[in-house]
């Protein structure tokens, strides 16, 4: 299922942006080894390995390995030479330390896709620090614009944003992935495998493009929180509603900008006339925002249904998972009764799905045997305590 059916990639085993792109390879229909620890790590961050809701391992193959004993890296060296890509989130110089490093993986095989996903990059003064979603989105400078005006004393809100939607995903995860499939057309083309160095940090401020870009004609300025993008116009903020839940609103366009006027009955508001005038924009939120915690959130959802004004629900996942237009497009799943989201995009001729995640070490006999190992080869690393 899916259109990289045929594709293999290695996936050595780690937290966040590595492993959602090893899920997002797996939904696209590639088959993902991942080569996990044979035990647990002490420093592994409190739950974030529980087996049965680590969705990142859904459809891949687990193997188990004790990678500080030599005796596994040949069996991972077997594997780069039948594979298609590797994928691996150390610190710098880690693979390198365990003998599978880019100079010996690419001479095993010359066709690889050699994926290497770090919050720094693998150069520069920063490389080896230690680092998490803020912290490389604050380097990029991405996180700044995050954040919303605040009132009274506070100039502004903390800057914040999902967290790891923008950073590990986005500036990590999605460009790593991005880069993968571009080499791997690269190599059906004829050309060399390569090295990809992704780093959160570079990729964040990547898809900050569009930000640069509106900073350049002037809609976000060097003073935060006087542009409509950085959150100081009334028609593109969430508003708290009566039941203490929020709406979001983005009329951005004069089309839409006046469907929001009709349907909140504002037309005529002198505070509101021209949509671009800033002087009446803290005025015009504090209208808004009186207006919008009259009425529960259902209220101004059901007013606006079916309009262009560009408004509506702030949904926790259980409220998205039960919103009629989500369900109709099966955005959500819950296959082995554990809720998650869907493979994304969806695809006309190679449909995806989301696939069961594997017990621990749940196909070292599988794998191994695959590579030529025979049952008592195989009981002796076992015995050993390779795998």
């Amino acid at each position: 299922m899916g259109p990289l059916q045929g594709i293999t990639v290695i996936e050595m085993a780690g937290i966040g942006p590595t492993p959602f792109a090893g899920m997002a390879l797996a939904d696209l229909g590639a088959k993902v080894i991942l080569i996990e620890r044979k035990h647990a790590s002490n420093n592994a961050a409190a739950g974030l390995d529980q087996r049965g809701s680590n969705l990142f391992h859904r459809g891949k193959q687990a193997l188990a390995l004790d990678l500080k004993q030599p005796e596994s890296v040949p069996l991972v060296r077997q594997l780069l030479a039948q594979a298609d890509v590797l994928i691996e989130g150390f610190r710098p110089g880690v693979m390198e330390r365990l003998g599978l490093g880019p100079d010996i993986a690419l001479g095993i095989n010359p066709k690889l896709i050699y994926g290497r996903l770090t919050g720094y990059g693998q150069t520069g003064p920063l490389a080896q620090m230690a680092g998490h979603e803020p912290n490389y989105t604050g380097l990029s400078g991405a996180l700044y614009y995050g954040g919303r005006p605040a009132q009274g004393a506070q100039p502004r809100h903390a800057p914040s944003a999902p967290l790891t939607s923008m950073g590990d995903v986005g500036g990590g995860s999605m460009v790593l992935i991005m880069g993968i499939l571009s080499a791997l057309l690269h190599v059906k083309n004829g050309g060399p495998g390569q090295v990809i160095d992704s780093a959160i940090s570079d990729g964040s401020a990547y898809i900050s493009t569009l930000m640069w870009s509106l900073k350049q004609i002037g809609h976000i300025d060097s003073e935060f929180g006087h542009g409509w993008a950085d959150g100081a116009a009334p028609w593109n903020q969430t508003y708290c509603c009566a039941d203490g839940r929020y709406v979001a609103v983005c009329a951005l366009e004069p089309q839409f900008y006046q469907a929001l006027l009709q349907g909140l009955q504002l037309n005529d508001d002198p505070l509101l006339q021209q949509q671009w005038d800033r002087r009446h924009w803290s005025a015009a939120t504090a209208r808004l925002s009186a207006l919008f915690a009259s009425q529960p959130q259902a209220h101004w959802c059901d007013r606006f249904a079916g309009t262009d004004a560009c408004l509506g629900p702030v949904l926790d996942f259980e409220q998205a998972q039960a919103h009629p237009h989500n369900q109709a497009r099966g955005t959500f799943v819950s296959p082995n009764g554990v809720s998650q989201p869907a493979p994304a995009p969806q695809f006309s001729a190679t449909p995806t799905q989301a696939g069961t995640i594997p017990q621990h070490g749940q196909h070292n006999q599988a794998i191994l045997a695959q590579l030529g190992l025979t049952p008592a080869e195989i009981a002796a690393l076992q015995q050993q305590g390779v795998c």
